[in-house]
């Protein structure tokens, strides 16, 4: 893998592939670049995909104190190694960072991507708690690795408390509790927008094509938020995605990289 310097001197670790337009892939929660390995193959045929780790997560060093602003920090390094200026898709919280990137970065992305970002803007779920964060952090300081992954899969995710044996069986669990301590990183890229109240209309400030997107069978919750954020920007756009869940990026990267490649491709 490559490595980038942010600006506070962490290194950001990502895989480069292909040729053609840059294109960046911006991971959700307990997941790193390996994730999106399949989605990018698929891409590569059509841009220069960088599929990085987030920092703390995979190859990626971690500074001692957290901020969104670093985050973004991270994808303008990358965006400098790409030549300047990208085409960004971030799914589920990774998508709330890539928008909150957008918002700050300006004319350096050219397109946004955005699949099923999980706000919570109205009674369709149960509202995050609002002291989620704080919640989190007490179970990592404590080494309660998996408790910490168990209530961000009941309070974030909404996974009802008795499908949690069967999933704990399974290997993917494992890999989520060595990623636990980095859960409150998307908490706090989240921030309220999971309160059950509407989004924020000053929040982000972002005038490119911007194609907010949902599979069919996900949750009415994720459509509702999705269809919030296409309304408030500028050029936003809200489609959905036949057959598909939350899952999609790595269940059926064909389908997503299709739509992806007619998004940024097309005039």
């Amino acid at each position: 893998m490559h490595i980038v310097k942010s600006k506070d001197g962490t290194k950001i670790a990502y895989e480069k592939i292909g040729n053609g337009p840059a294109v960046i892939l911006v991971a959700p929660a307990v997941a790193d670049h390996t994730d999106a390995v399949l989605l990018a193959e698929r891409l590569s045929m059509y841009f220069t995909v960088y599929n990085y780790d987030r920092r703390g997560r995979g190859k990626s060093t971690d500074s001692t104190t957290y901020a969104v602003e670093r985050e973004v920090e991270d994808i303008e390094a990358i965006i400098q190694e790409a030549g300047g200026k990208v085409h960004l898709f971030g799914s589920s919280s990774g998508a709330v960072l890539a928008l909150e990137a957008t918002s700050k970065l300006g004319n350096k992305v050219n397109k946004l991507f955005l699949f099923e970002p999980p706000f919570i803007i109205n009674d369709g779920r149960v509202p995050v708690s609002a002291d989620y964060v704080q919640h989190l952090n007490k179970l990592i300081l404590a080494e309660k690795r998996s408790d910490a992954v168990e209530y961000f899969m009941t309070e974030a995710i909404g996974i009802p408390a008795e499908y949690l044996e069967p999933m704990k069986a399974d290997p993917s669990w494992e890999f989520m509790k060595s990623m636990a301590h980095k859960l409150a990183y998307d908490g706090l890229v989240m921030s309220d927008t999971q309160s059950g109240k509407p989004l924020p209309t000053d929040r982000w400030n972002v005038d490119i094509p911007t194609l907010v997107m949902t599979g069919e069978n996900s949750e009415p919750f994720l459509h509702d938020g999705a269809r919030a954020i296409a309304d408030l920007l500028q050029y936003g756009e809200h489609r959905i995605l036949s057959g598909q869940d939350h899952s999609v990026v790595m269940m059926a990267p064909d389908v997503m990289s299709t739509v992806i490649k007619e998004f940024f491709i097309q005039k």
